[in-house]
């Protein structure tokens, strides 16, 4: 008897699979479930709908993003290191990630017209909890690392992670990662407060 958990992670890798290398208005959920090796019926009941597939599948990646950056904050020797830690997590995760090389969440917003005034969309609330949990993490790491203004510095380093992935669906300029940390670093350096010992 199949193993109701391993389906649901068959069906999840497929749909991640063929909505970020093929694109998810074109990509259905039979052409999922194909992929799966799933009935559609199967699918249906473990989702519900595509929107409740997307969603779950941006869920799961996001929790994936978060251990990674977990990993790299800890391993990292200094509070300005904590801070650009994220362009580390953004290497290891990427080397894990599978085929799906663009960020999920820049593609489903890019794809995914904003909810009307009012109304409720459960995927993209998903995409501002994203947004919201980098900016927040990384103004909380700025604040670590003496940074003067934390909010801003913080949005000048999402401005710079922004870029990397984008600059990585475009494949140029070779080597975004490394450019936008040493400019990151800059940044920090630039809006750090003058007692040093916040920065250790």
């Amino acid at each position: 008897m199949a193993n109701p958990q391993h389906t649901r992670e068959r069906i999840l890798d497929a749909a991640e699979r063929l909505f970020f290398t093929e694109g998810i208005a074109t990509t259905g959920v039979d052409r999922v479930a194909a992929s799966a090796g799933v009935a559609i019926v199967t699918l249906y009941k473990h989702f519900g709908s595509k929107d409740n597939l997307l969603r779950e599948v941006l869920s799961r990646r996001l929790d994936t993003w978060t251990r990674h950056w977990d990993e790299a904050v800890a391993g990292a020797g200094s509070a300005d290191e904590r801070l650009l830690a994220v362009f580390d997590a953004v290497e290891t995760f990427r080397a894990s990630a599978g085929p799906a090389q663009w960020c999920c969440f820049l593609a489903t917003a890019s794809e995914r017209p904003l909810p009307e005034d009012g109304r409720t969309d459960p995927v993209f609330d998903l995409i501002r909890q994203d947004t919201q949990l980098v900016t927040d993490r990384l103004a909380h790491l700025a604040q670590e690392a003496g940074c003067q203004d934390p909010g801003a510095t913080a949005s000048v380093l999402l401005l710079l992670y922004n870029g990397v992935l984008s600059s990585l669906l475009r494949g140029a300029p070779s080597d975004p990662v490394a450019l936008a940390r040493d400019t990151a670093r800059s940044v920090i350096g630039s809006r750090a407060a003058q007692a040093p010992s916040a920065r250790s």
